[in-house]
C-alpha cells in the first residue's frame, strides 16, 4: 500500500515509478518502390535518312532528278546537211531517214533544182543570175515542202552545198525558208576522200578535180562557226548517220546559235 501524501516511505518499500509518456512509435518505412529504368529512345529514321536529335530538321531534299537526254530517233525535226560535193550527203540523209522511228522526209536541193527541164540553169556552166535564180527558188521550194512536212508531224533532212562565205548561197534563207529551229550539221570529210568519191559520179553531179578542191577549201570556213561538223573521212554511212544522231542529241539539248 502506499504511504500517505507527506510520509516517507518504509523502508525496503520501492517507490512507485512515475507514469511514462508512451514512447514514440517508430515511422513506418516502406521500401522503395522498384525502378524501372526506361529504356533509351530508339532513333527516329525517315526512309534511310537519320533524324538527329535535339530537335525538328527540314524534309531531305530529294536530289535533281537527271534530265533526260533527248532521243534525236523519235523527236521531229528539221535538219540542214551542208558539205562540199561528195561529202555524202545525200547518201547519209536518206539512210538516217529511212532508219527513223517516226516519219522523215528527205529534200534535197539539188533533185529540186533539176526539176526544171528546159532551160535548166547548171551551176557548173557557170554562176550567174539566171542559176542564182533558179537556187533561189530551188530553195523556197524545198523550204515550203518542209514546213509542210513538219506541220504535219513529218522530220525532215534537208542537203545542200552551203557556202559559209556567200551570203546569198548561205543560211540565212534556210534559216528564213524552214524556220529557227532547223538544225544545220557540216558533213566535211578530208579532200582525198571527197576527191575519190567525187570520181565515182556521172553525169551533170561529177565535177572536176579542180573544182572540187575549190569547193571544199571553201567549206573549210565552217571549222570556228559554232555549227557541229562530222569529220566522216574514216565512216560509212551507217556510222555516219550514228554520229549525226549523237549530234543531233546535243544540238536539240543546246540549240547552235547561227
Amino acid at each position: 500500500m502506499p504511504a500517505p501524501p507527506g510520509f516517507p516511505a518504509p523502508a525496503g518499500a520501492v517507490p512507485p515509478t512515475p507514469p511514462q509518456p508512451p514512447a514514440p512509435r517508430p515511422p513506418v518505412v516502406h521500401p522503395p518502390a522498384p525502378q524501372h529504368t526506361a529504356a533509351p529512345p530508339a532513333p527516329e529514321t525517315t526512309g534511310h535518312v537519320p533524324l538527329p536529335p535535339g530537335g525538328p530538321v527540314g524534309v531531305p531534299t530529294a536530289p535533281p532528278a537527271q534530265a533526260a537526254v533527248p532521243d534525236p530517233t523519235t523527236t521531229t525535226l528539221a535538219v540542214l546537211l551542208i558539205g562540199p560535193a561528195g561529202a555524202g550527203k545525200t547518201s547519209v540523209a536518206k539512210f538516217w531517214a529511212d532508219h527513223r522511228r517516226v516519219p522523215t522526209a528527205h529534200i534535197s536541193l539539188d533533185d529540186v533544182r533539176e526539176w526544171v527541164r528546159s532551160g535548166f540553169a547548171d551551176p557548173q556552166s557557170g554562176w550567174n543570175d539566171n542559176s542564182e535564180a533558179q537556187y533561189r527558188l530551188a530553195r523556197r521550194t524545198c523550204g515550203f515542202a518542209a514546213r509542210n512536212f513538219l506541220a504535219n508531224g513529218i522530220s525532215c533532212i534537208l542537203d545542200d552545198a552551203v557556202f559559209p562565205d556567200r551570203p546569198v548561197v548561205g543560211l540565212g534563207g534556210w534559216k528564213r525558208h524552214v524556220g529557227p529551229g532547223l538544225l544545220p550539221v557540216v558533213l566535211l570529210p578530208g579532200l582525198d576522200i571527197v576527191l575519190e568519191r567525187n570520181a565515182e559520179r556521172s553525169g551533170n553531179r561529177r565535177l572536176t578535180d579542180e573544182e572540187v578542191a575549190r569547193i571544199h577549201g571553201r567549206m573549210a570556213g565552217w571549222y570556228g562557226s559554232g555549227l557541229p561538223i562530222i569529220d566522216n573521212s574514216q565512216l560509212d554511212v551507217p556510222g555516219t548517220a550514228r554520229v549525226l544522231d549523237e549530234v543531233l542529241a546535243r544540238a536539240i539539248a543546246s540549240p547552235p546559235s547561227w
